[in-house]
């Protein structure tokens, strides 16, 4: 593989996002071929204005593009599942945005149509694929500060008033939006360890929304992660890995770490300068998880070694039982 080649599904925010992010990698290891959005004038808009060749009024179109090396798909969560098994039994590689889907029976549905089709599938995290992410694995990994024993994680924003994160039916909900974000923290920290119980309690509204809530994953070894997400009030939006030796705290920006304060010192993590104006904080750091991408399958992987088919399905049964217990379900659960 020369270019990676990317086709973009959806001409929403964050896609307008990802596509700046890829204009500040090499412009001869990626390249936006295509773009599809069920509303073609959408896709023509979005095509003009970031320099796309090819724009089409459907996914279908894309899904059999055959200059489309790997599909970023960026519609909003109740639709991840059917377009990105839509790219995959097309024999696309998917890089699908976080949650990958709405439950864990959805999850393992997309991971064997993509072990059937032989091709690469990641959910994207984008936040594993950060220096700072890097950096912290590196030091748990070589126990530096010893072994990680507590972590603690918060993330609380005032959501917009938006239809996406009002209404059910489009996937509304604070844990699928933002409290996902410190579960696969958790996941991480612990290295893909399966936690001995689950306890999960919170506020949930008239329509069946979850708002805000507490989460304590409970590890072997009396090891824990304390996570709290809000979707009423600003937190801190912080996190803590209390070692046996030391602590690693990432201070700010949860979701895009750019600095990290190792046993008192300080590291910083600058994200390049984006060429131009963006959506949502940090996300020129979308880069990273696209340099990832093209690592993978030029090493002609079908997973990422970071960001696993296996993490996957732990963060979204952690997802599934926290809704359980706090009474929160969506149709999907029911199909």
């Amino acid at each position: 593989m020369g270019t990676t080649r990317w086709g973009i599904c959806s001409a929403g925010r964050i896609s307008h996002d990802f596509i700046v992010a890829l204009k500040t990698l090499p412009a001869e290891d990626h390249k936006v071929v295509a773009i599809a959005s069920q509303d073609l004038s959408r896709s023509q808009e979005y095509a003009k204005i970031h320099g796309i060749p090819k724009a089409y009024g459907s996914y279908e179109e894309l899904a059999q593009d055959p200059d489309v090396d790997v599909v970023y798909v960026g519609v909003i969560h109740p639709y991840h599942r059917p377009a990105s098994l839509l790219f995959i039994q097309a024999g696309k590689n998917v890089l699908c945005e976080k949650p990958l889907c709405m439950n864990s029976t959805e999850v393992q549905t997309l991971v064997q149509a993509a072990e059937e089709k032989q091709v690469f599938l990641m959910e994207a995290f984008w936040p594993r694929f950060f220096p700072a992410s890097e950096k912290i694995r590196s030091l748990l990994k070589e126990r530096v500060l010893g072994d990680a024993v507590i972590f603690h994680a918060e993330f609380g924003v005032t959501l917009p008033k938006v239809p996406r994160w009002q209404q059910k039916e489009l996937g509304a909900g604070g844990l699928l939006s933002i409290g996902l974000y410190c579960v696969q923290w958790a996941c991480m920290v612990f290295n893909g360890e399966t936690p001995e119980s689950i306890v999960a309690l919170g506020f949930v509204n008239e329509t069946g929304i979850d708002e805000a809530a507490s989460i304590i994953l409970n590890y072997s070894g009396q090891r824990q992660a304390v996570l709290t997400y809000n979707t009423k009030n600003f937190m801190p939006n912080r996190a803590s890995i209390s070692c046996t030796k030391g602590v690693i705290e990432v201070p700010g920006h949860l979701w895009s770490p750019t600095k990290l304060v190792v046993d008192g010192e300080e590291e910083n993590f600058p994200v390049p300068p984006s060429p131009r104006k963006l959506n949502f904080s940090n996300s020129i750091g979308l880069r990273y998880e696209a340099q990832h991408v093209r690592q993978c399958l030029l090493l002609g992987l079908k997973e990422s070694p970071i960001m696993s088919l296996a993490d996957s399905m732990l963060i979204h049964s952690i997802l599934d039982e926290v809704r359980r217990q706090m009474g929160v379900s969506y149709s999907q659960d029911y199909a």
